[in-house]
């Protein structure tokens, strides 16, 4: 059922993207871009790759809070190269790599697993706190009362979820789960404790949503014009198909469902020609963004070795 219910995210986003692509035709076909605009499209790849730079910086903070030390470089590289797997079926290959890894240079295993499962929740209660606070930006047009209020609960559980006083008890019970269950109970009997509230990490996530977020409006900018007061309304379309393309179960790297997402929310606000064409062209971005990261990653590590 889940795989079913898969591909029929997938199917239908597709679907509903070929549309907007066969109605806006004429309109994406009439944008030139002239050395200028290419400029800008570059920078937002710049961006876009410093983003997923800072996040691999991020991870190591996550780490951290956890009593692992590690080295910023290393691990940086780590996240870099395994980052582009996510787009593999499954979207799970990129967390398990960073595991193996993290456990190869002698982190243990819980805190390895631990860590790739409080980034996401750390970019989930960030991409909701620019929601809660630009929502109002699109509420007229996209939302009502109702949603706000859940989006204020969503935001009160994942923040509650991260804090040690929620964490921890459930890191005991499940090392007391594994200690019963195995007869090597080492790691087990002595398990890692989340010392304090992991605001630094939130704080970073919110810097990774807003770099993530500058690469899509210098994108947006790259292929029309924007004014100042419309960055917010950018910024939190933006942020609600990010959350989006990574929570519901669509293709991998939420391709489909962040491009649905911030069509529907933007078309209300800008061309529909210009909001399709700056979504497909930010999508190749940041494609190109990660494969030059795990390049550059592996890159960089070879040239350590010899």
């Amino acid at each position: 059922m889940k795989q079913f219910l898969r591909w029929i995210i997938l199917g239908g986003t597709l679907f509903f993207l070929a549309k907007a692509l066969k109605d806006n035709w004429i309109g994406v076909t009439a944008i030139r871009i002239d050395g200028v605009r290419w400029a800008i499209i570059a920078i937002a790849t710049g961006v876009t790759l410093l983003a997923h730079t800072w996040a691999g910086w991020i991870w190591t903070w996550i780490l951290q809070e956890l009593n692992q030390p590690v080295s910023p470089p290393q691990f940086i590289q780590v996240y870099l190269k395994t980052n582009i797997a996510k787009y593999l079926p499954g979207n799970i290959w990129h967390y398990y790599g960073r595991i193996v890894a993290a456990k190869n240079a002698n982190v243990s295993a819980g805190a390895a697993t631990l860590s790739v499962l409080l980034e996401p929740l750390l970019m989930l209660a960030a991409a909701l706190i620019i929601i809660v606070l630009c929502s109002s930006q699109f509420a007229a047009a996209n939302s009502n009362f109702v949603l706000q209020i859940l989006q204020f609960l969503s935001l009160a559980v994942v923040l509650c979820a991260i804090h040690p006083w929620f964490l921890n008890p459930v890191i005991r019970f499940l090392y007391k789960l594994k200690a019963k269950k195995s007869a090597t109970t080492t790691e087990a009997t002595v398990p890692f404790t989340l010392k304090s509230y992991p605001l630094r990490p939130l704080l970073g996530e919110l810097g990774f949503m807003g770099l993530r977020a500058t690469g899509f409006m210098l994108t947006m900018f790259a292929l029309g014009s924007l004014n100042v007061n419309q960055l917010p309304l950018l910024l939190g379309a933006f942020s609600c198909a990010w959350l989006l393309g990574l929570v519901i179960p669509g293709a991998p790297g939420g391709l489909g469902v962040f491009e649905a997402t911030a069509y529907e929310l933007l078309r209300h606000h800008f061309p529909s020609a210009l909001v399709f064409s700056a979504i497909a062209l930010y999508r190749l971005i940041s494609i190109l963004a990660e494969t030059a990261g795990a390049a550059l990653a592996w890159l960089d590590e070879r040239l350590a070795k010899s």
